[in-house]
């Protein structure tokens, strides 16, 4: 289930993208069928373990181009253990919204970002996330929740403090908001009858792909899409910089 469309994210064979948060891959394992050089970060030994297993799966049945590479990192997202200007893309899927300093993972992502590349945030949407909160503490106020809810202006505003141009949008996985808002209703740690119902249906989604399904995602997730996702770019030349070519003519 991915997020991320890789056509905005503009991500081509041999670059390189960096997946901060990964989990268990799902972006990473994309990117590398994709041709990409991947690096799948995450704080989670279990996390990272199933990454690497996964990948390393994908290798060994051949599903990645040649020339496709990968290597998976265990990592602090607010101090990352790359140099600056080193990657061509960057994702950043649900991960900011558990991080409490997103000013210091944003700064950090601008820094290892080439100038000229693009990062693809994701957050869940501010209307479907604030009904899971008003209905459950248990869904956010836990150790590594979410801390915070973004407006999607806010988001943006904060991207471009960072020293990002925010561009396209889109929302995504409107069929797994009404999912959340239903294990929040009954008790997110209780195995109630209808949340495995309708869990049953995300599965058959997610498996079989039906027509019905994809296109009531598609009319649904501008109106209830879970994520929010906004592409952003790295200025090729950095705010209030010229050229060196221009600064020479204004120093004649």
């Amino acid at each position: 289930m991915l997020t991320v469309d890789y056509d905005l994210l503009d991500l081509r064979p041999g670059a390189t993208v960096l997946d901060l948060g990964c989990g268990e891959g799902r972006h990473a394992f994309e990117a590398y069928r994709r041709g990409a050089h991947v690096v799948a970060v995450d704080h989670g030994v279990s996390e990272v373990a199933t990454t690497r297993q996964w990948l390393g799966a994908i290798a060994e049945a051949g599903e990645a181009p040649a020339g496709a590479r990968y290597e998976v990192v265990r990592g602090d997202l607010l101090h990352l253990p790359f140099p600056d200007g080193s990657v061509d893309r960057v994702i950043a899927s649900e991960v900011l919204e558990h991080v409490p300093d997103d000013a210091r993972a944003m700064a950090e992502i601008v820094r290892v970002l080439k100038p000229g590349g693009r990062v693809a945030v994701t957050v869940p949407r501010y209307g479907p996330e604030r009904v899971c909160w008003a209905l459950s503490d248990a869904y956010h106020a836990n150790e590594g929740g979410h801390v915070r809810i973004y407006r999607g202006d806010a988001l943006r505003a904060r991207l471009r403090v960072a020293g990002l141009v925010p561009g396209r949008s889109h929302h995504a996985h409107a069929l797994h908001a009404p999912y959340w808002w239903l294990k929040c209703a009954v008790g997110v740690e209780r195995d109630a009858a209808v949340v495995r119902a309708y869990h049953r249906l995300l599965v058959w989604d997610l498996t079989r792909r039906p027509l019905v399904t994809r296109l009531a995602e598609r009319v649904l997730d501008p109106l209830i899409g879970k994520s929010l996702v906004v592409y952003a770019d790295k200025p090729a030349v950095a705010a209030g910089a010229l050229p060196e070519r221009e600064k020479t003519a204004a120093a004649r």
